[in-house]
């Protein structure tokens, strides 16, 4: 793709860094358009691959500003489309479904579900189509964070469609098992259960399907792992160094099977005491920093032990829909959009052939 971009306009394209995409916008290849009229009217199209309601009106600001400072008339559009990724060689992508995104843990009581919601959540307050499928078979929680013990439906018998709840289709077992009835399958009768909810479910045109993954790195995990097409996985631990050695055995599993890891969230970060404010590291501090630096992978950020966060989705709001101008929200909104803006512009593959003209 040839992009024509006038010489008084590339130096600004080129050094402007956009803080989700964290390269300049000429290098990340976002940019379809930049020239400048005979008048002194400079026109700049700009096309990111991640949902950006808001982010893209911050960044047509932040552009018209330098480029009134450069003296031209500003006409600045910033626009997005989701494209689908690369899953693992082996395997095609689903039908209706541009990317599957596995939020994961290496082990149970790190909040992964609570995250995994609200990731979600987030992504589809920012326009994106989402969907949620809820892969932990034997503590399936997404329905009673969802708020909802609604039947799927399905009209012909064969394939279902999915349980709609503050506005993500979502498929859980929950949905088809009453909550006191246990779940008592060996490993074969689970994956296919959940490839069944996966496969069997009417998705409708997502841009993302969000999985919250069941716990751990044993068989369930890793097989899903080789037979669900990811574009990207994120990995949810808290500071806890005994957490910390099984976020790594996750995060490399999803290596080993050819996933890319979009980046670890630390969860539980710091304790606000609601009484005094006192910030008090209960699980330790930096060790989020610490698995990333070891395995080259970002951090996406830092979430607090906050006991209005688990009130939220106990009660079946989530802290994006309960009190979505809360700081909390803020940071579930910035986990979500850095992990999809690095499965969209994290690697460049091919960067445009650039034009550079006077025209």
């Amino acid at each position: 793709m040839t992009v024509s971009i006038d010489p008084k306009l590339l130096p600004l394209l080129s050094e402007y860094v956009d803080p989700l995409i964290g390269v300049g916008l000429v290098e990340a290849g976002v940019v379809r358009r930049a020239s400048v009229g005979w008048m002194g009217g400079a026109t700049v199209e700009i096309e990111l691959g991640f949902p950006s309601r808001d982010h893209a009106a911050a960044l047509a600001a932040a552009l018209s500003e330098r480029i009134t400072a450069l003296g031209l008339k500003p006409s600045v559009e910033v626009r997005w489309r989701v494209q689908p990724h690369a899953v693992q060689k082996n395997l095609r992508p689903l039908a209706q479904i541009r990317n599957v995104i596995a939020v994961a843990s290496g082990k149970g009581g790190v909040g992964k579900s609570t995250v995994a919601v609200n990731l979600a959540l987030a992504l589809q307050g920012e326009g994106a189509r989402v969907g949620l499928l809820d892969a932990d078979i034997y503590g399936p929680s997404q329905p009673r964070m969802l708020g909802t013990s609604a039947r799927p439906t399905s009209p012909d018998g064969k394939i279902m469609n999915p349980v709609i709840a503050h506005g993500l289709q979502s498929m859980s077992i929950g949905y088809l098992i009453d909550d006191a009835q246990p779940t008592i399958w060996r490993g074969p009768m689970v994956t296919s259960a959940l490839m069944q909810l996966l496969t069997e479910t009417r998705w409708d045109d997502l841009d993302y399907l969000i999985i919250d993954m069941p716990p751990g790195t044993g068989d369930i995990a890793l097989t899903l792992s080789q037979k669900i097409p990811l574009s990207g996985a994120v990995v949810v631990t808290t500071p806890q160094d005994i957490a910390l050695i099984d976020a790594r055995k996750g995060l490399e599993m999803f290596r080993k099977v050819d996933v890319a890891v979009l980046g670890v969230v630390e969860n539980m970060s710091l304790f606000c005491c609601p009484n005094c404010g006192t910030q008090t590291a209960i699980f330790g501090s930096g060790g989020g920093d610490r698995l990333a630096a070891d395995t080259g992978v970002d951090v996406l950020g830092r979430l607090p032990l906050d006991a209005r966060i688990r009130e939220q989705a106990d009660g079946g709001t989530p802290t994006v829909v309960a009190d979505p101008q809360s700081d909390a929200a803020g940071l579930y909104r910035d986990i979500a959009l850095r992990a999809v803006a690095r499965l969209a512009h994290g690697t460049v593959t091919a960067f445009p052939s650039l034009s550079i003209s006077d025209d």
